[in-house]
This record gives structure tokens, sequence and C-alpha cells, in this order.
């Protein structure tokens, strides 16, 4: 939720002891297993909201041809309800602005074939109620189970759960949202389950895999319509910052559980066109809720061209569920590669940089096999053959996206489905090994800290090829300071969490070109201020 003004005093958490089951499984509670598309009323509307506005909002989507793409949420954001509850301690809405109530709001989206989402906060009080910008305090605090069936009641299909306190620690966070979880699995009706722990708060998201309370957790601070606002992870949020925090999170990406880098700006100003399709390649890429916040009764040509593209859309909404890994980084050069269903991986070439330049990687890099390629690029749709060499020029903070298939003949132009389908869970990535095709070279590694919230950090080491022939293979040796240890890593396979700690290649990023890079990344706990010692690379 946006923040507005300075911050108020702490409320006070009742945490409620609930137990979980482990990070392992995704949330399995009935709904789509594909990232959750559709479109939020915060980014445009704020607290300005109304049944009106809502309804126009929804006609619109289905006109412009967006709901037929797959945007089928409609979020009614926070603002929507009565300032108190009535004398059962059940939820109301605006009389003044929802007149003919959420129920009869809801039936109206599923009349269109819409789906209805409402945000609620599990506190005492909703974001803007914090803020002070909206009366009342009707948080679903001591109400989790009476307004979960309220909800299904009205036909609810999505929940967007916001902390908004500064109050509670990760743990009372993980047993406050888990409770609304159960309570939601408790009555029955499928309900997308969106939560941002992040607001006003230590940023907990990146700290663990959530799929095992929501379906779909938000990264960051809040988003806005800029390119970079220099935060790492603080409000307000840029595109660029956003990427650099989701990015490393790859991991926690699978069917049903999703990395949330927040609703999208595109069409709402405040970056140029190359920027906006970036913004939305990269969000189709990272498997992301493709959650929209522009004005739809307004898109110009521009915004449909970029929101409408069936392309990521259909790597968005791919089967697996998987969401990009970093393939390499230079500060500049970025590529991504995204696993699809049907044998395919998308490619990003991602232009971090300030002018033109040329990005490229390999076949092999990307964990494809065989001797020639057929690469249909996102945006233009034309097709080009390769022998293995996946390259383009890319302006400033543009990315290019070719989808590659592995053979000679490429997979039809998709068509994005309209309603997502369950599919099954993304099989077990193989031990990492040595990438066959490569020669014996030298490597250096370096270490970067990414992120440090007190108790823990996330870490990041680029693996770099200091010769001109390719590397077969990689194994990066370091030492962590005491307190710290391993909690997740991506990218490669670590022997032991804590001291001396063995990184070896993942078998997609085993071989490095001449002069090459690749990164792997860590969250760990304790305090990131040191850095790990000893950090040095060998190949064979």
């Amino acid at each position: 939720m946006r923040k507005v003004g300075a911050l108020l005093a702490a409320g006070v958490l009742i945490a409620v002891p609930i137990a979980l089951q482990g990070q392992a499984t995704a949330l399995d509670n009935g709904v789509a297993r594909t990232p959750p598309m559709g479109w939020n009323s915060w980014n445009t509307f704020g607290c300005n909201i109304s049944e009106t506005l809502i309804k126009q909002m929804a006609d619109a989507i289905v006109n412009s041809g967006l709901r037929d793409l797959g945007y089928q949420y409609v979020v009614v954001d926070d603002c929507w309800m009565n300032s108190t509850r009535d004398s059962a301690g059940n939820l109301q809405a605006n009389a003044s602005r929802f007149p003919s109530g959420m129920k009869a709001l809801g039936d109206y989206l599923h009349a269109k074939g819409l789906k209805f989402g409402i945000y609620q906060a599990p506190l005492d009080k909703t974001c803007a109620q914090y803020f002070s910008s909206y009366p009342g305090a009707t948080g679903a605090q001591g109400h989790e189970a009476q307004d979960a069936r309220q909800f299904a009641a009205w036909g609810v299909d999505y929940l967007k759960y916001d902390w908004c306190s500064p109050s509670g620690t990760i743990d009372d966070q993980v047993r406050t949202f888990a409770k609304m979880r159960d309570a939601l699995a408790a009555t029955g009706r499928p309900i997308v389950y969106s939560i941002n722990s992040n607001s006003i708060h230590a940023k907990t998201g990146p700290q663990r895999d959530w799929g095992d309370v929501a379906n779909m957790w938000r990264t960051t601070e809040d988003i806005t319509n800029k390119w970079d606002t220099g935060q790492t992870n603080g409000y307000p949020m840029g595109i660029q910052n956003i990427v650099n925090v989701t990015v490393p999170l790859a991991s926690y990406a699978r069917p049903g559980a999703f990395n949330d880098p927040d609703m999208m700006e595109v069409g709402r100003g405040g970056m140029t066109d190359t920027e906006m399709r970036s913004h939305f390649a990269l969000w189709a890429m990272m498997a992301s809720p493709l959650i929209l916040g522009n004005d739809i009764r307004a898109m110009d040509a521009p915004t449909q061209t970029i929101l409408k593209n069936a392309n990521l859309i259909a790597i968005n909404q791919d089967s697996l569920g998987l969401q990009a890994r970093q393939i390499s980084n230079d500060g500049t050069r970025r590529v991504l590669a995204k696993r699809l269903g049907n044998g395919d991986v998308a490619v990003a070439l991602f232009n971090q940089g300030g002018s033109t330049t040329t990005i490229s990687t390999t076949a092999s890099a990307i964990g494809m096999s065989g001797g020639s390629f057929i690469l249909r690029d996102a945006w233009t749709n034309t097709l080009s053959g390769t022998n293995g060499t996946i390259s383009a020029s890319v302006p400033a903070h543009g990315t290019v996206v070719y989808r590659v298939s592995g053979d000679t003949t490429p997979s039809p132009s998709p068509t994005p489905p309209q309603s997502p389908t369950p599919s099954p869970s993304p099989p077990v990535s193989p031990s990492p090994s040595p990438t066959p095709g490569g020669q014996p070279g030298t490597c250096t590694a370096t270490y970067k800290r990414i992120n440090d919230w007190g108790s823990g950090f996330q870490g990041e080491v680029t693996v770099s090829n200091d010769g001109p022939t390719p590397l077969n293979g990689w194994t990066v040796k370091m030492t962590l300071a005491g307190g710290q240890s391993i909690t997740s890593l991506w990218n490669g396979a670590n022997t032991g969490t804590s001291g001396a700690i063995t990184v070896k290649n993942a078998p997609y990023n085993g071989t490095l070109t001449g002069n090459g890079s690749t990164t792997f990344g860590f969250t760990a706990n304790g305090n990131g201020s040191t850095a790990p010692t000893g950090v040095t690379c060998t190949s064979p």
C-alpha cells in the first residue's frame, strides 16, 4: 500500500500460534497455478474509488480485449469499506461509494467473465487507516474467520492482505498471515491469497519462501512509475530497483506460488516507452503476477501494444511456473533464462546501462543442447536461426526477449490461455555438474552484498572467466563469518551452510564463454556487514 505522510505510533500485534508445515510445498488452495493476471485500483486511483469506477474499469477490460488475453481479476483495493463494522462485527461496504454492496459488485464482475478481488489488512487498521487518510480501524485482527466467510459469501476470488505496520517479527507475520490462509481454506471457496509483509516494516518479503503461506507475496516496498529511485528496498521502488531484489529469489517460484514485485506501472507515464516495455518483459520473465495499475479506459496505442503482447503473456503463463534465472550480469548487460513447459527456453537480454550495447549468450549457457536453434523475437514475432549464439543490440534500459526452440521447427506463435489451468509441479533439477563443451581456463569470484536487514542478508557472487576460451564448470570456495549461515542459494549448489562453504555451478551455467560471467546468490542469517573471506574460484 502506498505510504502517505510520516509514520505514526506502532500498533500492537496479537500473535496467534498456528503451526506451519515447512516451506517445501506450495500452498494448494484450489486456485489457478499460473501467475494471476488482472487489474488493481490503487496505483491510479488510491482511495478515490467507487462502484461506478470499478464497473467502468471492468467494462473497459472486456471491451479492450484484455479479459480474453487472461486479465481476469478486478481487485478493489483499500477504502472500499465502511469505517465501522456492523453490530455483529461484520465488514460493511461504504454505502456512499458502493451503494449496491460488495456482493452485487462481485455478481457484476462474474457476469462479465471476470473475477472479484478485495483488500484487507491483518492487524487492526488498513494502510489508509494507519496513515489517517481513511477513517476507522476495520482490519481483520480478531475477525479472520468472520471476514473470510464474508468474502466467500460475497463471491470474492482474490484477497490482497497488507501488513502495513512496523510491529511484529517475521515469525509473528508468518503466524498471522497463516491464520487468514486457514480461514480462507475453511470457507471451501478457491481464493487467491496475496500478501504484503513489507509495508512500513523490515523487508521480510525476501527473507523466506512464503509459498506455504500464500499464492503470491510482495518482494519489495511499493512500486512507483520511475525507472530507478535509488532505493535498494525502501519506498518508493523503481523498476530497476525491484528487479535487483526479485531476480535472486527465482528458486521460490513454482505453480501456485509466486514472487510478487508489485502491481504494474505500464501506461501511467513517468518512463519511456522502452522502459515500459522492459518493465512488462521482465515481469513476464520473472513469472510475476501481471496485475495492471493504469486507467484501462484511457490506454494509448503503445500501452495496448505492450499489455497485449501474446508472446510475453504466454511466457509468463507457462505451465511450469518457473521464474527466470540469471545467467550473467556484468553490471550493464544482464541475461535471464526461463525454462518452458514444451522444452523451449525464454531468454531476456536486459540492458541496465545508459547507452545501446550488444548483449550475448549461448544456447549452451541457457541449458539447451543441439546444433541449430530458432529464435522468436517476442516483440516483433520474427524468426531467425542460429547455431548457438543468442545476441542483440539493445537500447538503454531495453530488453530483448527471444523464445528459443531447440530444433529447426519453431514453436507456433503462442496464444495465452483465457483461463489458467492446473499443471504438475516442475521437475526437480539434476544435481549441478560441469557442463560439457568448454575448455579448462581461469576464473575469479567477486562477492557483493545486495540487501541487509540486520538479522539476515542477501549476497551475490559473480563468477568471471578471465581467459578467452570457455570454462567447463567452476567451483567457488568462501568462508562465512561467525553467526552467518546460508538459508537458501540459487544458480548453484552449496556444500555446507556456515563456516567454509563450497558452491558448484548449476547444469545450465557451468560453461562460461571467453571473458563471460555468471552469478549465484544466497540469503543468510546473521549480520551481513562482514563479507565472506577467502572467496576463490577454480575450474577443471
